[in-house]
């Protein structure tokens, strides 16, 4: 490569990579999933009398907004065919964590242990029976993961 050609280059990837970075952060916001104000408590209670005149079953959903892998799992749960598998099948309450110190004993009523990473997932019966809850952060790591593990996921908690 003649030293033009690499003063060329330089030069191009000077203007185009903040061109590319710009777009690429126009492209994806992150989305408010976790309402910090929100009433667990309550959110379940509810989603639980939807759960039992909808005969579905409950998923919690543990997690921030400043998390990447549970934004990265929301975007999975909306996909097809995971969209369709948990609309027919399950109540999503997404649960705000805070930085560790909101709803933690939420969480621990429901045995999912946050020290372990989020998103942090449970899944319950129409009557509140807990049937799984995550024990070793199996969906921290979601931004190295498949759209398939979640439905592989939802396909073996839903309803049948």
């Amino acid at each position: 490569m003649t030293p033009n050609t690499r003063a060329i280059l330089a030069l191009l990837a000077a203007l185009l990579l903040p061109a590319g970075a710009a777009f690429a952060q126009q492209q994806f916001h992150a989305r408010h999933i976790y309402n910090e104000n929100a009433d667990a408590r309550a959110e379940i209670h509810d989603a639980l009398s939807t759960a039992a005149s909808e005969h579905k079953r409950v998923i919690l959903d543990f997690g921030g907004n400043w998390c990447g892998d549970c934004q990265v799992l929301d975007i999975y749960f909306h996909q097809p065919p995971n969209a369709t598998i948990l609309d027919a099948s399950f109540i999503l309450v997404e649960i705000d964590i805070g930085h560790y110190d909101h709803n933690v004993d939420v969480a621990d009523k429901y045995q999912v242990p946050l020290k372990r990473g989020v998103p942090a997932l449970a899944v319950l019966d129409s009557n509140g029976r807990l049937l799984y809850s995550q024990k070793t952060g199996e969906f921290e790591d979601m931004r190295h993961m498949d759209p398939g593990s979640v439905t592989r996921f939802l396909d073996q908690w839903k309803v049948k």
